[in-house]
């Protein structure tokens, strides 16, 4: 047996040429990805960067910790609105040393960086920053900045009126920094989160504990037990007080995700791609099981060689895959870092755990892609031996009918069973990214029942014009099912795949814009950073001073005529805790309830948003407690515990209906949005001018009710398109290979049937657009079963958001179905026709008779 395995591989290397390269190409992609995961589990420690040379910082309250048992269990979360350090703390610890204020507040330069954050002069020598040219600030119009994007005597043109360059510094690479003198950062952002104080840490900890106050490099206590929450931070604590000190744990958490989902792609396509090319193999094999059964060869044995070939190309084919992965995974890194998807410092490690769960994956996709084949196999009968015709009589077997038709009710029972009981849940990532697997491989496997009549509708115009190729087309396609549900396998699943995920995001996107259209009823919008959105950045303290100041709102009010509304609302969280064990973070906005009711139309299930007030909050029906007029408990976002009234309830939507309380309840929340809705008769063109005029001289942009939609409308995040654009490379990728190897596998099977036209008169260009013809029409086929798949899971995309209040079209990529789509046709016609003009050129019909 073992040398009936290696010669048939010898002779029949054409046939499993495919999977082995599909496989190699797999395992690499699985080492690879496993080198990257095992490489990213643990982020090397950074160390403090804005005060590395900080005796000791003093940090505010900045998180919230919430008992949720009796045994003393908690729940922590970040909060919206840090808290600065107590004022009498601060004069306390003025006694035992020098203390500095820190202040971050976001700076808006003409010709500067976008990202450029302001801090007082005093704590640059904490990072250290040095002067490189020029001198310290003295006066409120002069600053220092790091880089050298500016030199000393450059005259700056800023938010905050026009200042002049006196000095600059290095770059450290981490921030983009303006510095002020002490006493105008401190009118610039008045409130101070931080301090550093040059003291024994001791005496410091000390003066804390005499104070009441928490310690420690964790989070303080909650404010309902008595505790400020300070933090007193030292050596490598010190980075708490950074801007972003877990940006490198949250890029390598996104990077996980992706290479993940690309991981488990590639494991799902390469078993498909794997298990199809030997189904098809067996099945072209009918004759030569036939001539072995007849030599007295037992169904056991045949199924023992099937599987031998599939364990030799299993072995070779991982060896080689791990090989290449090791090749891969650097270059991978690299690229992940050049995009920005990785922290700069990321590089492969020396691990070699993901080199055995590639190579023994690889071996199993093999032995697993073979399985169904082998069994087949045996039950080929002595008197196959005997066929002549090569029509498929019995296409479908009763394991595949079965498998198919319980994979297809699985995807119908949980699709429903989500539609019923959580439709959010079909909006998440991972769950439209798993969920076409499944109806992919339901669809794959009834195939060749979907394949006869699909291809002779394709086929029905081509059939009727005159001469004989569109019928020999239709009936060759029909006659052949196997062969061409083998085929249009691999178009299907990336059809699939690239209609599922593509146009679920976009679905999606389409829907919270409507949802943003349709909650505006404002003429105009102004933000005060001339970016649309939230204004406060992940982690970015600057950002949350981002705001209009009372002087500039007064001249936005002053700026519109008469019976115009003007809502001026701020952007904060609160929290709740549910069912005792979940501390949830909701987005709230603070508003004032007769502007805000004059400029927005929130989507209400229950109540109305003029009964907000101080003792209220308007929630959605996400929250465990909905009903209008109950009381429920919540934490604002400085940490505050307050009991409110819910004052109305908003539909789920797409997740972005956050909650509503008063500016009283947003304390330290600065306004980050105006919205203006116009009186009867109003000038709109005069308005957008004064609008304009008012918001000049501290900076901001003015959105009519259109650009507003347009500049807020969500994109998918760049992780997340990187991660989809992989995994449609990685399915092209492979559709490529298997359709390639699939076509001209079926074109040298073909070769008596192609003289069997020549001898019936068809010349050879005829024979070869037959050929192209039938590959046209068989990736016809394939995309539209690929078709059917994405259309089936963007509806229940499309049921879920109507359940959740929010109508909108479902979006299709037609333009990428349509690239996808040609570039599948242009390599099956090559696949098929190369081959099949070589038996013409080359003499391998002439054992038919056939004479050039």
């Amino acid at each position: 047996m073992p040398g009936t395995t290696l010669r048939t591989l010898r002779h029949r290397w054409p046939t499993f040429a495919g999977s082995f390269v599909a496989l190699s190409l797999g395992v690499a992609l699985i080492a690879a990805m496993g080198l990257a995961l095992a490489s990213s589990q643990d982020a090397p420690a950074r160390g403090p960067e804005r005060f590395a040379a900080a005796p000791v910082v003093v940090k505010g309250q900045d998180t919230l910790t919430v008992p949720t048992s009796p045994d003393g269990r908690t729940r922590t979360h970040e909060l919206a609105q840090p808290r600065p350090v107590p004022d009498a703390l601060v004069t306390k610890l003025r006694r035992l040393g020098t203390v500095v204020q820190d202040r971050s507040y976001a700076v808006r330069a003409e010709r500067g960086p976008a990202d450029l954050v302001g801090h007082p002069w005093s704590t640059a020598a904490f990072a250290p920053y040095e002067l490189d040219a020029g001198r310290a600030p003295r006066a409120a119009d002069e600053v220092v900045v790091s880089g050298d994007w500016a030199r000393p005597g450059t005259r700056l043109r800023t938010g905050d009126g026009t200042v002049r360059v006196v000095g600059t510094v290095a770059g450290l690479g981490f921030e983009n920094a303006l510095f002020h003198t002490d006493a105008r950062a401190a009118q610039l952002a008045p409130r101070s989160l931080q301090l550093v104080v040059d003291a024994d840490p001791a005496a410091v900890r000390k003066t804390l504990r005499g104070s009441g106050s928490g310690s420690g490099s964790g989070s303080g206590s909650d404010s309902d037990r008595g505790g400020s929450g300070v933090q007193v931070l030292t050596g490598d604590a010190r980075r708490h007080a950074d801007a972003d000190p877990d940006r490198d744990s949250e890029a390598l958490t996104a990077m996980n995700a992706m290479f993940g989902t690309a991981g488990g792609v590639s494991g799902f396509v390469s078993v498909f791609v794997v298990a199809s090319t030997f189904a098809f193999a067996v099945a072209q094999r009918r004759r030569e099981f036939g001539l072995l059964r007849t030599a007295g060869a037992t169904p056991g044995q045949i199924r023992r060689m099937v599987a031998s070939e599939a364990l030799v190309v299993g072995v070779l084919a991982s060896a080689a895959g791990c090989v290449l992965g090791s090749y891969g995974a650097p270059k991978l890194a690299a690229w992940a870092v050049q995009e920005g998807l990785a922290p700069r410092w990321f590089t492969i490690g020396d691990h070699t755990w993901p080199y055995h769960a590639a190579f023994w994956t690889g071996l199993l996709v093999a032995l697993c892609g073979a399985l169904a084949a082998s069994w087949r196999a045996g039950r080929t009968g002595p008197t196959e031996a005997l066929r002549e015709a090569s029509v498929d009589t019995r296409p479908m077997t009763w394991g595949r009918w079965l498998t198919g038709s319980v994979l297809l009710a699985a995807a119908a029972v949980t699709l429903v069973l989500a539609l019923v009981t959580g439709p959010g849940e079909l909006l998440h990532r991972k769950t439209y990214v798993s969920r076409p697997m499944l109806l992919i491989t339901a669809v794959a496997l009834l195939a060749p029942v979907l394949v006869r009549p699909l291809a002779r509708l394709v086929a029905w115009l081509p059939a009727q014009l005159p001469g004989a190729g569109g019928m020999l087309v239709r009936e060759n396609a029909a006659a052949g099912v196997r062969r061409t549900a083998a085929v249009a396998a691999p178009v299907l699943v990336t059809v699939a795949l690239a209609g599922s995920l593509l146009g679920a995001t976009a679905t999606l996107g389409g829907a919270k814009t409507t949802e943003i259209r349709e909650r505006t009823s404002a003429d105009f919008v102004v933000t005060p950073t001339g970016d649309a959105g939230d204004a406060s950045g992940a982690g970015d303290a600057a950002a949350r001073h981002a705001g209009f100041d009372e002087a500039t709102l007064k001249r936005l009010r002053a700026a519109v005529p008469d019976g115009t509304d003007v809502s001026a609302s701020s952007s904060g969280a609160v929290y709740v805790l549910e069912d005792g064990v979940a501390l949830i973070k909701s987005g709230a906005r603070a508003v004032e309830p007769g502007p805000f009711a004059a400029t927005a139309r929130l989507p209400l299930a229950a109540g109305k948003v003029s009964d907000l007030d101080d003792d209220s909050i308007i929630v959605n029906e996400e929250w465990a407690r909905h009903t209008v007029g109950e009381r429920v408990d919540v934490w604002l976002g400085d940490g505050t515990r307050k009991s409110l009234r819910i004052a109305a309830v908003m539909t789920t939507g797409t997740g972005d209906n956050g909650a509503y309380v008063t500016p009283r309840n947003a304390p330290a929340a600065p306004v980050d949005r105006v919205d203006v809705r116009l009186s009867a008769g109003a000038d709109p063109a005069a308005v957008a001018s004064g609008l304009r005029e008012a918001v000049r001289a501290s900076g901001g942009k003015v959105f009519t009710k259109e650009s507003w939609v347009r500049a807020t409308s969500p994109e998918t995040d760049r992780t997340t398109r990187m991660g989809l654009f992989m995994v449609l490379g990685i399915a092209l990728l492979y559709t490529g290979i298997s359709l390639a190897n699939t076509m001209v596998m079926a074109t040298s099977d073909r070769i008596r049937e192609l003289s069997v036209l020549r001898l019936a008169g068809a010349t050879g260009w005829q024979v070869l657009r037959l050929v192209a013809g039938e590959a046209l029409m068989v990736v016809v086929v394939g995309g539209l079963l690929g078709a059917l798949v994405a259309g089936l899971n963007l509806v229940g995309m499309w049921g879920a958001l109507g359940l959740l209040s929010v109508w909108t079209p479902v979006v299709i990529p037609w333009s990428t179905l349509g690239g996808i789509l040609c570039a599948c046709a242009v390599l099956a016609v090559v696949a098929s026709v190369v081959p099949a003009g070589l038996a013409l050129r080359g003499g391998a019909l002439s054992t038919a008779g056939v004479r050039e």
